[in-house]
């Protein structure tokens, strides 16, 4: 029987990015180490940049949820609901579960920045959570029970903006990513 660890390392694959050639090796059918496809060894790409700011900027947000004086109206913020009379900078309803989502999006961002694929997700897929959040927020008042997060006009505006550039950096910043000529449907280590 064929050792299996020498045939799995024995196939090669050439990544070119920019003026530089990698061979690495093929792991489990295709898939390669997020590592290997950065521009250089020990440098992480730009999209995994700005997913660690993206989720940076997050965790801030879900700290300064819970200061008193960055977030006013700090003795009326409840669990939960839209009778939360706290604001964020003044002007973003926030509540208990407000900030931790936030700081739990922030964990995620930080989590998936380790890879490429790992940052577009976050970076696409959370961008499509927040116009979705954007959409639920323009359709439920908020003074409805289904407001439970709580959301405001300020937080609607705001997950409108997060939302859509939030897709644009995970799809510019990734679009040469792996060789593909910059579609992002296409592994680069297949015709």
């Amino acid at each position: 029987m064929k050792d299996r660890r020498n045939d799995i390392t024995s196939r090669k694959v050439v990544v070119h990015l920019s003026d530089r050639r990698w061979v690495v090796p093929r792991i489990h059918g295709g898939d390669i180490d997020g590592a290997s496809v950065s521009r250089r060894p020990g440098h992480a790409h730009p999209v995994q940049l700005a997913t660690l700011i993206v989720a940076g900027v997050f965790l801030l947000l879900g700290v300064l949820g819970f200061v008193p004086g960055i977030t006013t109206g700090y003795g009326d913020m409840t669990f939960a609901g839209h009778h939360s009379g706290a604001r964020l900078l003044g002007l973003f309803q926030v509540s208990v579960l407000h900030n931790l989502l936030h700081l739990g999006f922030g964990v995620a961002g930080l989590v998936l920045a380790r890879t490429v694929a790992g940052a577009r997700v976050y970076l696409v897929g959370g961008g499509a959570l927040y116009l979705g959040l954007w959409i639920y927020g323009l359709a439920v008042g908020e003074e409805s029970a289904a407001n439970f997060i709580p959301l405001n006009d300020a937080d609607n505006w705001l997950h409108l903006g997060l939302g859509f550039g939030m897709i644009l950096l995970g799809l510019l910043l990734s679009a040469r990513t792996g060789g593909s000529g910059g579609r992002l449907d296409r592994p680069f280590d297949r015709p």
